[in-house]
């Protein structure tokens, strides 16, 4: 399972066009954004490969973006239970449309913020 540390030097080097800072308490990671919004990642200590991404967006709407895989019954009609993609909303739940895999899917899931901040 990937670190605290893998995910910070990803966010750091590869995407060093929209990160403007990181703050690493325990195993969780804030990701601060060029337009000041923020991304927190958790990797669960608990639960093996488990992992949580969460943007919040910072637009009037209060619009948030989330990819985890933490076991939510509420989401099992979802195709990749239990990975599942909130898009926009805490309701808003979609199949996931990043990799399965916590690093390929944190990397992807870093293209579609870029994505949105362009």
């Amino acid at each position: 399972m990937p670190t605290v540390e893998d995910i910070k030097r990803i966010a750091e080097i590869e995407f060093v066009d929209i990160v403007k800072d990181t703050s690493q308490i325990d195993y969780k990671l804030r990701i601060f954004l060029i337009n000041n919004s923020f991304i927190d990642v958790c990797l669960s200590q608990r639960l093996p490969d488990k992992f949580g991404f969460h943007w919040e967006s910072k637009d009037e709407k209060g619009t948030f973006y989330r990819y985890d895989n933490f076991p939510d019954k509420n989401w099992q009609r979802v195709e990749t239970f239990p990975y599942h993609f909130h898009n926009g909303s805490q309701d808003s739940v979609e199949t996931s449309p990043f990799p399965l895999s916590s690093i390929e899917g944190f990397r992807a899931f870093m293209e579609f913020v870029r994505n949105k901040l362009k």
